[in-house]
């Protein structure tokens, strides 16, 4: 007959897109290993490409502006207002993506 099932319900952490898996409680499962980094904007390009540094003067380019949630990346640019304030984002990274996923202006 049937085996123990275990029931996974997760929310995908770059698009908010709830998912559901089911797994033979027999079975291993993997887990995503998630870092997030604080990164200075440094130019917002005009197709939202982002210029970051991080504290060691590191430079970082190949990070966009987010598409999810719908209004963030209109806020991000109009905290930095072309380079007048001192904005920080909050890059996750996880199985090969990574996104901004939160920001803040500094005072």
């Amino acid at each position: 007959h049937g085996h123990a099932k275990c029931n996974f319900t997760a929310v995908d952490i770059f698009t908010g897109k709830k998912l559901e898996d089911m797994v033979p409680s027999s079975h291993g499962t993997t887990v995503p290993i998630v870092t997030r980094t604080e990164w200075e904007i440094i130019d917002i390009g005009e197709e939202g490409e982002l210029t970051l540094m991080d504290e060691g003067g590191n430079q970082k380019t190949d990070v966009n502006l987010p598409g999810v949630p719908e209004n963030m990346a209109q806020e991000i640019r109009d905290a930095w207002n072309d380079g007048e304030n001192q904005v920080s984002v909050t890059v996750q990274a996880a199985v090969g993506q990574e996104q901004v996923v939160a920001y803040k202006k500094d005072s």
